[in-house]
């Protein structure tokens, strides 16, 4: 077991660089080591050895330990319905565009329920829940005490009400009372975190993208704002936050802290470094949280990466002098911050982790995802890097992590990312084995993410194993965790037709049809394509055909989600149906269609057509076909006349009305 670290702080040499400990940077795992605490625990223990043990009366037993103890012993069921859906059956999604549709429904009508409840609690005021549950019970949202008081101001900051909570401050010190040191800061918090502004009330739209809703449809679209939404949640200078400061005689390191963390999260990142300069004239000292924020913000007042990493180092180190432990979000912030510090990224990455294991912090999810996009960069070759991912996975065996981090969830879509785009099967089992261990399935993220992390696994499996073990994750996934999108489908496809299974066509249109994806024309012709490329037994050839009855339902339909005819649609289900000797009166309908939609069939239908007239002896059907060419004006007519005149038992009239065809064909060319 390795010895503890003794420091406190973080090692630095002139030059900016890690002392590196003589650590192992991937070898080291979760490891327990003793505290003082402990190791006197332990001694006691010793010295007492010779009393008696006592054993006690009652055991106590965590309230959920029943119920953990039954979902230990159940597993999901791959054909069921995400849990969320299953107290409904009749509104059970089955397309990925209605899961969204209740997904959103169910958070609508939630709100709405949490918005009513909180502004009526009048109609809420009997309890008949057993057991008493606090939190699903009406919050108070209306002040009730509307004196001069510290109570009331307190009111006012409990119910999030920054103006009414700035206006009673003004209140008090306009009556000559003193507020408490407490009161204040808890006042200047809640002005920094909402930018002296009030939030938007659970349950109201959010049609600005400014409340909590906002940023998490922005953190799915981009970890980027759009400048309209920028401006809105700018900090303002001289603002409430600002003149209440100035206005505390002895300010302490929790104010100093509420305004810069507020200037970080609210883009004045200048002037949080300004006050930070301001705080180390007046001797205070920081905390963890100024150190985080501001090293989070070192991108954003350097230009140059060397500059930005030169002053990531001087933070460490005055958090050093100053005597403050870095946590594991002050190292999250030095390699989120490496993220926008170009090539120096990876060299730091490195050492940054080497430094957090020293310490004996243990990484969590966020700070691996930031070390991937170190090495993992957009537009760059990664095989090289893979070794890295190798060994990070190697240190993450059998951890069961918990979220720590709002950027824990982006780990895993990151890791499939990069397994996807380098092909490497053995990784991304690695991966989801991962995935899959103790509770670490919940930090997959919403279901958005989730859905693109088994997208990303599902396309991997498509185009790196046998088509047997796609098909056997294709029942596990679908539809209990992974609502396939087209391309996903497509790639099924690929896969079918990669190891020759395409008899299996029919059962995946089905399929198709169920998951809402039949109005998609470009998967609806690769699937027409695929089974209409090459012949196959009668009974494949029987199923393909009823397969393309179907489609040709879908194009006839008379809903909004009815597609259009294209050239190869049409040509595709017209040469399934041509090559069941059961569909055939069906095939020479399309052919008709062909001219009721403007369609011009291709050569190779045509001379598929009079093969099979010639195979049944249907000379009148050749007759009729060639005419049909001539109006079309295809090329290959005289080759199917010559044809027709060769292979087929015709009348005088017959010929005569070919050769007439010909030579008009002869004239035209």
């Amino acid at each position: 077991m390795a010895a503890p670290c003794k420091h406190a702080g973080l090692c630095f040499q002139k030059n900016g660089r890690f002392l590196l400990r003589n650590f192992d940077i991937f070898s080291c795992r979760r490891s327990f080591h003793w505290s003082p605490v402990l190791h006197q625990q332990a001694a006691e223990a010793n010295t007492d050895s010779s009393e008696s043990i006592v054993i006690p009366k009652k055991k106590t037993w965590s309230k959920t330990a029943v119920l953990e103890t039954l979902a230990a012993t159940i597993k999901r069921d791959p054909a069921a319905y995400p849990y969320q859906f299953q107290d409904d059956s009749y509104l059970s999604p089955r397309t990925s565009s209605e899961f969204s549709l209740y997904s959103l429904s169910q958070e609508s009508g939630r709100a709405a329920a949490k918005y009513f409840i909180n502004n009526n609690p009048k109609f809420f005021t009997k309890d008949f829940a057993e057991p008493h549950i606090p939190c699903l019970m009406p919050d108070s949202v209306s002040p009730l005490l509307d004196e001069a008081s510290e109570a009331a101001l307190k009111e006012r900051i409990a119910l999030r009400r920054v103006s009414a909570a700035v206006d009673a401050y003004d209140r008090l010190l306009q009556s000559g009372q003193t507020v408490s040191m407490e009161t204040t800061h808890d006042l200047l918090d809640l002005i920094c975190l909402y930018c002296d502004r009030d939030p938007v009330a659970e349950g109201t739209p959010d049609t600005d993208g400014a409340g909590e809703g906002g940023e998490d449809a922005r953190r799915r679209k981009g970890r980027f704002r759009k400048a309209s939404q920028l401006l809105k949640s700018t900090w303002r200078e001289d603002n409430n936050a600002e003149r209440i400061f100035n206005l505390i005689p002895e300010r302490d390191t929790r104010c100093y802290s509420a305004l810069i963390r507020g200037m970080v999260k609210h883009g004045a990142s200048t002037r949080a470094f300004s006050f930070y300069t301001d705080m180390l004239n007046n001797r205070v000292t920081g905390d963890v949280h100024i150190f985080n924020a501001l090293i989070s913000a070192a991108s954003e007042v350097r230009e140059k990466y060397n500059d930005r990493w030169d002053l990531i180092v001087e933070l460490l180190n005055q958090m050093n002098q100053q005597k403050v432990r870095p946590t594991l979000h002050t190292f999250n912030a030095v390699l989120k911050s490496l993220r926008r510090c170009g090539y120096l990224a990876k060299t730091h990455a490195l050492h940054t982790l080497s430094e957090m294991k020293a310490l004996g912090i243990p990484p969590s999810l966020a700070s691996y995802d930031h070390v991937l996009a170190a090495f993992f960069r957009s537009g760059t070759s990664t095989a090289n890097n893979l070794d890295i991912l190798h060994e990070l996975l190697s240190a993450m065996e059998g951890i069961d992590f918990s979220g720590q981090d709002p950027d824990d969830v982006y780990f895993f879509c990151s890791a499939m990312r990069i397994c996807l785009d380098n092909k490497d099967l053995e990784l991304g089992y690695k991966v989801h084995a991962l995935v899959e261990f103790g509770e670490n399935w919940r930090l997959l993220g919403d279901p958005y993410q989730q859905s693109i992390y088994y997208g990303r696994l599902f396309n991997l499996l498509c185009s790196m194993e046998h088509v047997d073990v796609v098909l056997d994750w294709y029942r596990k996934l679908i539809p209990s965790l992974y609502y396939p999108n087209p391309q996903g489908l497509k790639d099924l496809l690929q896969a079918l037709d990669t190891d020759n299974r395409l008899d299996l066509l029919p059962t995946i249109w089905r399929d198709i049809r169920s998951l809402g994806h039949d109005n998609k024309l470009d998967l609806v012709e690769e699937l027409l394509g695929l089974m209409s490329r090459d012949r196959h037994s009668p009974e494949v050839q029987q199923q393909f055909a009823g397969c393309a009855l179907e489609v040709k339902t879908v194009f006839d339909g008379d809903r909004v989600r009815s597609l259009e005819w294209s050239s190869a649609a049409l040509t595709h289900v017209t040469t399934l149906l041509l090559r069941d000797d059961n569909s055939t009166a069906q095939a020479w309908e399309m052919l008709q269609l062909f001219k009721s939609k403007n369609r011009i069939p291709t050569v190779a239908l045509m001379e598929e057509f009079l093969s099979a007239c010639i195979a049944s002896g249907a000379a009148d059907k050749a007759v009729e076909l060639v005419q049909t060419s001539a109006s079309f004006c295809l090329p290959g007519t005289n080759n199917l006349t010559e044809r027709a005149m060769k292979d087929l038992q015709l009348s005088e009239e017959q010929r005569a009305v070919l050769s007439e065809l010909e030579a008009a064909a002869v004239t035209s060319d």
